[in-house]
């Protein structure tokens, strides 16, 4: 399973802040068995929503960190919503109804997901720890939705989960 991490955020992409999300994003990911590419962009519009468009190309999987809080500059979901086609909006609200057990902060994520082409796209938060408890409260779900994606629809039998 190919997936790609792509890190949001004007500070690492200037070389000033050291990325630590999507390196962890990247590890929680290859333990559960994926290859993994990574891409860094700018917290501009045109940058997220064309690395996004190049990772579907190329993976099932495409996870963004960062960029999903209250912040003039935190536009990821926006990009997101404009290359999308249709939302997955239970992932999100599983990803926001995990964080709040931990922090009450959990709920300032505005992040996203959604199908593009044959890909799913992921948003997680920025930080370090909430990037990881995120993709880590969906990654049993993963499995089954990028089979659907894939066009692998049959059903399984009732009281089974594929």
């Amino acid at each position: 399973m190919r997936a790609t991490v792509i890190t949001v955020s004007d500070s690492s992409f200037a070389g000033t802040r050291q990325d630590l999300s999507g390196p962890r994003v990247r590890q929680v990911l290859e333990q559960a068995g994926f290859s993994v590419t990574t891409n860094l962009v700018p917290d501009e519009l045109d940058a997220i929503s064309s690395a996004l468009r190049h990772a579907a190309e190329n993976s099932p999987l495409v996870v963004t960190t960062g960029g999903t809080g209250l912040a003039e500059r935190d536009i990821t979901p926006e990009a997101t919503l404009a290359v999308c086609t249709r939302l997955v909006p239970g992932l999100a609200e599983h990803m926001r109804a995990e964080g709040l057990k931990k922090t009450p902060l959990a709920i300032l994520s505005r992040g996203v997901c959604g199908i593009l082409d044959h890909s799913l796209v992921i948003n997680l938060p920025g930080s370090p720890r909430g990037a990881q408890e995120s993709i880590e409260s969906v990654l049993p779900l993963l499995s089954h939705a990028l089979d659907l994606l894939a066009g692998h629809t049959e059903h399984a039998q009732p009281g089974t989960i594929k």
